[in-house]
């Protein structure tokens, strides 16, 4: 996702705003605007640091990958000795405990209210 917000980032900055800067001045009816301006990439100003920290972060990135991929390869009898053995035994659910509720007592729910009663098996 870095990648691809650093193409975007690239692509809006030295492409699409370059052009839109460009097409907008032809709109302006200004006296000031008999020479034209030149786009500025807001990337590179402040000596390019973006692109610096992009590199330094993507680069690492793929690095690391790589050797992941590299450790993975070599190793794939390794990944066989953490396999368990294990094998899930049938599922035997407990039956359900039913129990009654009484009716003697009133309840009273939020406000000080009647609550509804209680049914006697709960509703699924």
């Amino acid at each position: 996702m870095m990648a691809v917000m650093y193409m975007c980032v690239c692509v809006c900055d030295f492409i699409l705003f370059p052009i839109g800067f460009t097409t907008v001045q032809f709109w302006e009816t200004q006296v000031i605007n008999d020479a034209f301006r030149q786009w500025q990439p807001i990337t590179l100003q402040g000596g390019g640091l973006f692109h610096m920290a992009m590199g330094a972060v993507l680069g690492v990135t793929a690095w690391s990958r790589g050797q992941e991929k590299l450790a993975g390869v070599t190793s794939n009898n390794q990944l066989q000795q953490y396999q368990s053995n294990y094998t899930p035994t049938e599922y035997r659910p407990q039956p359900m405990q039913r129990t009654t509720v009484q009716m003697t007592e009133t309840t009273l729910g939020y406000g000080g209210k009647l609550a509804p009663p209680q049914s006697e098996h709960p509703l699924i």
